[in-house]
């Protein structure tokens, strides 16, 4: 059967397989507050979208200068953020591997992050091009046409929660040699061409460098000091260039939390 299959691929997958807080997977499958939350932070973009196009000096790139003639732009993570994969994280029992996850999301619909489709279609009728930046990462797949199929399953997902776009929109870790699983190169790219009006994401990852326990070079392991002074130093981009949604079962912040809870 397919949960068989996507068993046996977890457990035999070459990636590393992380346990997932159960709490949390439970909570965004079952909770309203969840949603409400997701609303939230979709509906108070909406709010702030129109002041952001007309501040041509308004970026949610620090480092981006030279943008104020520039078309506007947002840039949006994918899982947790536009695409919900609750239902994976049940049906594999807390076990996660980037094999079992492409075999599921191509052969499972997708289920939308509410607010999302809604804020998307509304920042591109205002003249705002959207792109996606993920972490899904690009590898060969038995079951999966093409060097990097999870471009396809992405694209397939996004429609299926109500986005539609394109491959030139979106982008991948190993699309391109240099891409890594940190972000502000791609970021970067897209601020070439278009100011970047906002970032939506799940995870400090996606707003921030260097904050991760498992550094990827050139960047330091991270520390939660670290970490939440970087929080605190861009404390005016949250809720308004800055727009972060909660994800209790996966992220970043997974290994900077002690066995205990503490």
């Amino acid at each position: 059967t397919a949960l068989a299959l996507i068993a046996n691929l977890a457990a035999c997958a070459h990636t590393s397989v992380t346990k997932q807080p159960r709490q949390g997977i439970a909570w965004v499958d079952s909770a309203a507050e969840y949603d409400a939350l997701t609303l939230q932070t979709y509906q108070n973009a909406s709010r702030v979208l129109d002041a952001l196009i007309l501040d041509k000096s308004a970026t949610a790139l620090p480092a981006q200068t030279g943008m104020a003639e520039l078309p506007p732009a947002i840039i949006l993570d994918v899982d947790e953020t536009t695409v919900s994969n609750v239902d994976f994280q049940i049906h594999i029992d807390g076990s996660f591997s980037h094999e079992a996850f492409d075999y599921w999301q191509l052969n499972n619909p997708a289920r939308r992050i509410m607010g999302a489709p809604e804020f998307i279609q509304a920042a591109r009728d205002k003249g705002v091009t959207v792109f996606f930046i993920t972490n899904r990462p690009c590898h060969e797949r038995d079951f999966a046409p093409g060097s990097c199929p999870q471009e396809a399953i992405t694209l397939q997902d996004l429609a299926e929660a109500g986005i539609e776009t394109d491959a030139e929109h979106l982008m991948l870790v190993g699309e391109q040699a240099e891409w890594n699983r940190e972000k502000r190169l791609r970021q970067q790219l897209v601020g070439r061409d278009y100011r970047v009006i906002m970032l939506f994401g799940d995870d400090l990852g996606d707003f921030l460098p260097c904050i991760r326990a498992k550094p990827i070079a050139p960047c330091p392991a991270a520390t939660t000091e670290y970490r939440k002074q970087m929080t605190l130093e861009y404390s005016d981009y949250w809720g308004l260039r800055w727009q972060i949604l909660p994800n209790p079962m996966h992220g970043s912040w997974t290994n900077f939390i002690s066995e205990d809870g503490g």
